[in-house]
């Protein structure tokens, strides 16, 4: 079914809504269009898409909204615990803002052990794009502001604690937003070239091409995931810096993830290759890319957008894995997974559970991808 077919379907099935709604019919839409009016009426998916834009926001401006550095130390305030924010403070009279309470110092006499615990008694005041540490903005505007922080800077105030170090843990996620969720976005675009490519000339050409690109998909797939990726994000040099880490644990991923986007791409290219539109195209003797191109791709883009939507969970899910496992992204890169290398003993958990708070942040843009990617599947297909 071309992109035109499936606006056609698109455009009866709008108005047989219009008309149970009482609404009026507007003139033809373009097939875009359609699939945008009818993934707004799947409301999961829209609020999915608006959380995932404030998330791209923030790994965008990462810096100005996280208060304090990734590599920032506060002596004194190892382990402390997450601080609750209030808009009314009541311990000197009556005032409105931005409040937290202050930290309380205690110690074991038996253990002889220094536990930091918050203090009710005590207030320390926040301010919004307050004056801090210096940094350039998306990496080309130099400021020193930020979105929110302590209005006095010899009283910290940490949103989320702090882990063995005394680094701002709501910092280090939000510098981690960046890494884990562009490394969905590059792994998947790779994955996708892949894809499109290897199952594009399978389905086009079928015979012993089909069947040798098949059989190469098949063994990939039978290597279970995460062995073969230990094995071949171990296989990196400790010596590599961070960015060329970063882009190798990309590359890795996308090398296995390309597989069910090729057989999706297949699929529709064996159903496609013999239409008329395909055949007249061989018949103007366009070249075999171009037909795949200008074509064939066009006709099914948008379940290739879903299909892509979906994938994105599966790569962060793989590289924030394989750093909580040691044979990821390491120190000093700064990621979820990363992250969460803190909080894999008991002990960890029993006495830090705010480290735990990366592992929520996955869950939060992992859920909201695949409501997107279910509603932009529900939208392209001209008969839900």
């Amino acid at each position: 079914m071309t992109s035109m077919q499936s606006g056609e379907v698109l455009q009866g099935a709008d108005e047989a809504l219009e008309h149970a709604s009482n609404e009026p019919v507007s003139a033809t839409r373009g097939y875009w269009h359609l699939v945008w009016r009818r993934f707004r009426r799947h409301r999961v998916a829209t609020i999915s898409a608006i959380i995932l834009i404030l998330i791209y926001a923030v790994a965008l401006l990462a810096e100005f909204v996280a208060p304090h550095g990734t590599a920032s130390r506060f002596e004194g305030y190892q382990n402390a615990p997450p601080q609750v924010i209030s808009l009314v403070d009541t311990s000197d009279g009556f005032r409105v803002g931005l409040f937290a309470n202050g930290y309380a110092v205690e110690e074991d006499e038996e253990s002889r052990r220094r536990t930091m615990s918050v203090d009710e008694s005590s207030v320390r005041e926040l301010g919004l794009f307050v004056k801090g540490e210096e940094y350039k903005l998306a990496g080309l505007i130099p400021w020193d502001r930020h979105l929110i922080g302590p209005v006095d800077p010899e009283e910290p105030v940490f949103l989320l604690g702090t882990d063995s170090l005394g680094r701002d843990l709501f910092s280090r996620i939000v510098h981690g937003t960046r890494v884990s969720m562009s490394i969905g976005l590059v792994g998947v675009a790779a994955s996708m070239i892949l894809g499109i490519l290897f199952g594009g000339l399978s389905g086009y050409y079928g015979g012993a091409t089909d069947t040798l690109i098949q059989r190469f998909i098949e063994f990939i797939m039978s290597i279970p995931s995460l062995p073969l990726w230990m094995v071949l994000a171990a296989s990196i040099p400790t010596t590599w810096g961070p960015i060329t880490s970063y882009f190798a644990i990309t590359l890795i991923l996308s090398i296995i993830g390309w597989t069910d986007l090729a057989r999706v791409v297949r699929g529709r290219f064996l159903a496609l290759r013999e239409e008329d539109f395909v055949e007249s195209a061989r018949l103007d003797n366009a070249r075999t890319l171009r037909i795949m191109r200008r074509h064939m791709l066009p006709s099914f883009s948008s379940h290739i957008i879903a299909a892509l939507t979906l994938a994105v969970p599966g790569m962060i899910l793989a590289e924030t894995s394989l750093s909580f496992l040691g044979v990821g992204l390491q120190a000093p890169v700064v990621s979820w997974g990363v992250l969460l290398q803190e909080a894999q003993s008991v002990r960890s958990l029993v006495t830090t559970p705010w480290l735990m708070f990366p592992g929520v942040a996955v869950i939060v843009a992992v859920l909201a991808l695949n409501f997107v990617g279910d509603g932009m599947r529900d939208a392209a297909d001209p008969y839900n």
